[in-house]
């Protein structure tokens, strides 16, 4: 009887112990639905990173990985509540404008060290040789045409001293390339490297000079935002813990990023070389890079007037900023 009576009074304990543990081992396995804007950039290994390594699960979170074919895709799936977090490009913040419901919430990376201007192994030598020059980008608006225009007015040539010809898929562009329709085309560093390999490019302009510039950014939907703060907060923790690891592990982050990218090691490992320096510690906003990036949106014809560059970030889930 006496041990039945223990038992009467331990119950309401036990129920409560249960719940909070079942409550933890809910909050353990949250999930978030994170979207790529594209599949195969090293821009977005973290991400892959984060999740094979066992990082994103240190912090209570179950992530599912879902890769788009474009910022807009990107952001059509965020406006249709399809996925809670993006990693697309800082000039997709000009989407907020024409009225995507989310937020950047943190700055990704900064300098633009992902793209180049390649051109043919006997073509010109310097960016100098460029003027009057067919350079290929993606599509009219894009970053691809904007790191062009800029590359005319830093050799003082205007907007149009590099006649830009908007060419769709890379395939075509490079076909173009080969035949000598064009003169260069502007493409990731990954295929510029691969491309160098066989013989059949050659790098000729990076922009690393553009320090001040914000080439990727972390999305939020508003929803996510205002409904669960606690996981945007957890995914930006372990995503900078990954970043933190990536740039001490090597070895185990080209092997990952192998898949990802589809390239061979040799390839893989110069384009963590060259991409690891663009990546940000801490996610903060420059507003010198806002202040550029927004400026940005006008001259790529994206937007009529620069907007404030406040309405489109929060810095609310970041972690304390990382002096040097």
């Amino acid at each position: 009887m006496r041990f039945v009576n223990v038992l009467r009074h331990a119950a309401p304990v036990i129920l409560v112990f249960g719940t909070i543990v079942l409550a933890t081992n809910a909050h353990a396995q949250s999930t978030l639905r994170v979207g790529k804007s594209v599949p195969e950039a090293f821009s977005f290994v973290p991400l892959d990173v984060g999740i094979k390594e066992g990082i994103f699960k240190k912090h209570g979170l179950n992530v599912e990985s879902i890769a788009f074919t474009g910022d807009a895709k990107l952001q059509q799936a965020m406006t249709a509540d399809g996925i809670d977090l993006g990693l697309g490009s800082g000039p997709g913040m000009a989407f907020i404008v024409k009225g995507s419901p989310v937020k950047a919430v943190a700055a990704m990376a900064g300098p633009p060290l992902l793209l180049a201007i390649v051109v043919r192994p006997d073509g010109p030598k310097t960016a100098a040789e460029l003027k009057g020059k067919k350079v290929s980008v993606s599509t009219v608006g894009s970053l691809t045409q904007w790191l062009v225009t800029e590359t005319s007015q830093r050799q003082g040539w205007g907007p149009k001293g590099i006649e830009i010809l908007p060419m769709g898929a890379m395939a075509g562009q490079l076909a173009a390339l080969k035949r000598g329709d064009i003169d260069g085309v502007i493409m990731d560093m990954a295929n510029a490297f691969d491309l160098e390999k066989r013989g059949e490019g050659r790098i000729l302009v990076r922009f690393g000079h553009l320090k001040d510039f914000i080439i990727h950014a972390i999305f939020a939907t508003n929803k996510t935002i205002a409904e669960r703060p606690g996981d945007v907060r957890r995914f930006l923790d372990g995503w900078f813990e990954t970043i933190a690891f990536m740039r001490t592990h090597k070895a185990e982050t080209v092997r990952i990023a192998q898949g990802v990218i589809d390239k061979d090691v040799d390839i893989t490992s110069r384009t963590y070389d060259a991409l690891m320096p663009m990546f940000s510690d801490d996610g903060h906003f420059s507003p010198q890079a806002m202040n550029v990036l927004t400026k940005s949106f006008v001259e790529m014809g994206t937007l009529p007037q620069q907007p404030n560059p406040q309405d489109l970030y929060t810095q609310a889930f970041l972690p304390k900023m990382i002096t040097p």
